[in-house]
């Protein structure tokens, strides 16, 4: 099995800044590309940023120059750092994960989430 659990929301003003990390764990040999989305009440899940193995990035167009996604390899972690924070990017954030187990078998995962709330 393979989990990946959120980390780093809370209730931020607006303008502030929150960092998210993910992290994956269990049966991980690789990774291939990670990823964040966000779901805000009554809303669909939509991509916030993504990721590749080599580096390669893109960003919803809502939170370019203000949201950075990294990751760190070793510690098959990905980040999200959240900067000048607006009401609405209000959401319940999840991380992805996919790449291969231990066995040699493809997996896509998503992180159980963590609230991020920005108040006006």
């Amino acid at each position: 099995q393979v989990q990946l659990v959120e980390s780093g929301g809370g209730l931020v003003q607006a303008g502030g800044s929150l960092r998210l990390s993910c992290v994956a764990s269990g049966s991980v040999r690789s990774i291939d590309a990670m990823g964040w989305y966000r779901q805000a009440p009554g809303k669909q899940r939509e991509l916030v940023a993504r990721i590749t193995a080599g580096g390669s990035t893109n960003y919803a167009d809502s939170v370019k120059g203000r949201f950075t996604i990294s990751r760190d390899n070793a510690k098959n972690t990905v980040y999200l750092q959240m900067n000048s924070l607006k009401p609405e990017d209000t959401a319940v954030y999840y991380c992805d994960a996919q790449g291969t187990t231990h066995w040699g078998t493809a997996f896509g995962s998503w992180g159980q989430g963590t609230q991020v709330t920005v108040s006006s």
